[in-house]
């Protein structure tokens, strides 16, 4: 249990002593602080209670504290700073004991953002630590933090969560934390009174080492050079053993794709200099600096292993340079890192490469749940809103992501704008000021949306009621901001177009920027962002709007906050009114003819009923116009099949999921994907890789697998899988499909197979909850807690005709 009050805290925030050439410059080595006491009396029980700004490890005589990683955690430093609590009763002794710590830059003062910016929170990294040490006779004796504390530089020359980890080992200094040291030169540290009122504790789980992969393949490409294949694209770094003799010099480069020479390549992550982008801005950092790149020089000390756990890389190559021998499977190790999450759902059916498409999804997630849900584990590692919005609800069938969601969207409120701006990313560290430099002014539809989407999903999935309680400022305040922007501005082309506004035009948000359907399929271009500044994203804004409204109407109905139900209600009627007035044309479809503007219009309902097949038609029309192909961006494509199957064409959505030319998914899988891409585009047939080989939004289409072809499908008026729907819909060969989820309430199954022309279905309902089950032919069922088994001829069904 964590310290409860600020006046529980004797310990204060200590620095090392830098001159301004290193707290300007980047990377910068990491620091090694430390303390020595003693114990007079036997003890019954220890606790350490540690944060830092920067990222820490701790010591105690000599034995690292605890198995959590990149401590304390990427937060909105400035509200929130996250304390961790250990048990540390085992590690301590009766008479002389040392305290230790080693800091580095992390997110607090390193690289940050696709800009690669530093010093965002601060200048200086800091340690707070306090040990409480209850004695047998009841006393409690702390020891903080403070001026007895002692530091030095020592083994990590270099730490960056971008650049790498740069270690000699020669120069470790043996013991410095451990009684039996007696260190001498190191320097006394600045004590400095931060704000203690920012420490909270993580509702999140932990980031932990997760998992060891062993390479698929050592490939020597010359004699100093050599290539490692993890066989599965991660979010880590190497484990290497076996460095070689004293002095040897090894650098370790990470990728996600090799390049036609065989060797490692991250050209498709580094940004085009040439472009018109906010690269070229004086005061950001060096974009070309090295990025992803370990260096350690051995020891030659029997046993020795490099492990640079003051960095994080996305990769599943990596280059070896300078290593004397050739290495084996035994000499390295890939270490997954990321949150703790506890696994909640799994998928399989009779198609293989559905099933690979499946973990892919699922490796792009876990590859990008590190503390934060990040866009790819590579150049930006950001919070982006946008992207976890439309991906949290199929998060939350596989992993639990509760606390997950909770500790993003603290941080999501605390960077929020006084008056309802939600901002690209969560924690943000591209200030409006240097968004609007770049074009990219914050407060994107879609994005911002997020503050209302993701308390609304999470409630879904766990019926967490207080959440939508304290979440509920910053979902008005975002919905407010939003119909302030639509009633206070008007697109200049809608100006042009008609000088005097029409009535409804109050409830159009056609002004701003907006990211918009973002990477639909051969959008991206250098000018992308430009572009977007200047363009009319009245019809995607107006149905977020729109949709947000809708929601915050539901939530103040389960929070009883009756004016507000009124309130939002009425303004979610007048924006969908709107939107039908600005929108559609008299023929019925709509002014902007693209696949996503039908996806999201059926999607959040915004077409009267009567429409609703002529749109679904035409929506389908475009989809055989391209070819049977997709032309979805990031906020429609999670939609694209439901939608589909919901209106009418389930054999559509099918031929979309088998689709193997690009754009689709199984191209990715074809070409080797482990993970999600981020464009539409990720390797060309050459394998030329193009932007993050490992993004997870466009992965949200195994939520279909889960809802469709598995049939576990979670009802708003069932939070909490209280109330579910078992509905599986069968197609395109399949011949078995299974889908299990630990809800709330325990495991939900649905298993399914056809054989001789027999459908055979198995239902697990958990106990507490009821599930309405219904087989393709139509019939409909009523399923209390227990197992349950149907059949029906397979001939029968609707889709297997």
């Amino acid at each position: 249990m964590g310290l409860l009050s600020r006046d529980d805290w004797l310990a204060r925030f200590i620095e090392p002593v830098e001159d301004d050439d290193i707290k300007a410059g980047s990377p910068r080595p990491a620091y090694l602080f430390r303390r020595s006491f003693k114990l007079e009396h036997d003890f019954s029980a220890a606790r350490l209670y540690a944060s830092a700004h920067g990222i820490y490890e701790f010591f105690i005589n000599g034995q690292r504290v605890g198995d959590m990683e990149l401590t304390p955690g990427f937060t909105s430093y400035w509200s929130n700073l996250h304390v961790q609590t250990f048990d540390v009763t085992d590690l301590l002794q009766q008479g002389d004991n040392v305290l230790g710590a080693i800091v580095s830059d992390g997110w607090f003062r390193g690289q940050v953002s696709g800009a690669r910016l530093t010093n965002i929170y601060g200048a200086s990294i800091a340690l707070l630590a306090q040990l409480n040490v209850y004695e047998a006779n009841q006393t409690l004796t702390r020891i903080g933090t403070g001026p007895e504390w002692t530091c030095s530089t020592g083994h990590i020359s270099e730490a960056d969560l971008f650049q790498g980890q740069t270690v000699d080992l020669r120069a470790t200094l043996r013991n410095w934390d451990s009684p039996m040291a007696q260190p001498r030169g190191w320097l006394p540290v600045t004590e400095c009174d931060y704000d203690l009122a920012r420490l909270v504790s993580s509702p999140a789980p932990p980031v932990r080492r997760v998992e060891e992969l062993s390479p698929s393949t050592v490939t020597r490409l010359h004699p100093n050079r050599q290539v490692i294949d993890l066989g599965q694209n991660i979010n880590g770094w190497v484990r290497l053993r076996n460095l070689g003799p004293e002095g040897t010099a090894i650098s370790l480069t990470y990728g996600e794709a090799l390049g036609k020479d065989g060797d490692v390549t991250t050209q498709h992550l580094m940004p085009d200099l040439d472009a018109p982008r906010y690269v070229q801005e004086p005061e950001f950092v060096n974009m070309t600096a090295p990025f992803q790149i370990d260096r350690v020089v051995s020891a030659g000390h029997p046993n020795e292993c490099f492990e640079p756990r003051h960095t994080s890389h996305g990769f599943r190559y990596v280059r070896v340079e300078g290593h004397p021998e050739t290495l084996t499977a035994d000499d390295v190790s890939g270490v997954v890192v990321h949150t703790d999450l506890r696994r909640t759902g799994w998928f399989e059916c009779s198609d293989d490469r559905i099933n690979r498409l499946h973990e892919a999804a699922v490796w792009s997630f876990r590859g990008n749940a590190c503390d934060i849900p990040t866009d790819c584990p590579t150049r930006e590692r950001a919070g982006w809103t946008g992207d976890w919005q439309i991906f949290v609800s199929t998060a939350a069938f596989i992993y639990d992501v509760a606390g997950f969601s909770i500790k993003w969207l603290q941080d999501l409120t605390a960077d929020q704008h006084d008056d309802g701006k939600v901002l690209h990313c969560a924690p943000e560290t591209m200030s409006a000021e240097i968004m609007d430099k770049i074009g990219a002014p914050h407060g994107s539809a879609g994005w911002g949306d997020a503050a209302v989407i993701v308390p609304w999903e999470i409630y879904r999935a766990y019926e967490d009621r207080d959440l939508l309680a304290d979440q509920w400022p910053s979902m008005a305040a975002w919905v407010d901001f939003a119909t302030r922007m639509a009633r206070e501005g008007r697109h200049e082309s809608r100006v042009q177009q008609r000088p005097v506004a029409a009535a409804h035009e109050e409830f159009l948000w056609d002004t701003g920027f907006h990211w918009g359907e973002w990477l639909e399929p051969d959008e991206w271009s250098p000018d992308t962002i430009p572009r977007l500044g200047t363009a009319d994203h009245g019809i995607v804004a107006t149905a977020y709007l729109y949709y947000s409204a809708r929601l915050l109407t539901r939530i103040a109905e389960i929070l009883g906050r009756g004016s507000d139900v009124s309130r939002y209600r009425r303004l979610a009627t007048a924006v969908r009114s709107a939107w039908q007035a600005e929108f559609i044309k008299p023929d019925g479809t709509l002014t902007s003819d693209t696949q996503a503007s039908y996806v999201r219009a059926l999607t959040f309902n915004l077409v009267p009923d009567e429409l609703r097949p002529q749109v679904a038609k035409r929506l389908v029309e475009l989809i055989r116009e391209a070819g049977t192909h997709l032309r979805t961006g990031f906020l429609a494509t999670p939609y694209l099949l439901p939608v589909l199957a919901d209106t009418g064409y389930p054999e559509v959505a099918y031929e979309l999921l088998f689709q193997d030319t690009e754009p689709s998914w199984l191209t990715m899988i074809d070409r080797g994907a482990t993970t999600i891409w981020e464009d539409w585009r990720g390797t060309d047939e050459e394998g030329t890789p193009s932007l993050s080989l490992n993004h997870y939004s466009k992965g949200a289409v195994i939520s279909f697998l889960h809802r469709y072809i598995a049939g576990i499908q979670l009802l708003d008026d069932g939070p909490a899988y209280k109330r579910f729907r078992i509905n599986p819909t069968p197609g395109a060969g399949i011949t078995h499909a299974r889908a299990d989820h630990d809800s709330p309430y325990g495991r939900i199954t649905s298993a399914w197979h056809i054989h001789d022309d027999q459908f055979k279905l198995n239902v697990t309902v958990p106990p507490g909850t009821t599930a309405e089950v219904h087989l393709p032919d139509g019939a409909r069922f009523d399923a209390e807690p227990g197992n349950h088994t149907y059949r029906q001829p397979h001939s029968a069904t609707r889709t297997g005709r």
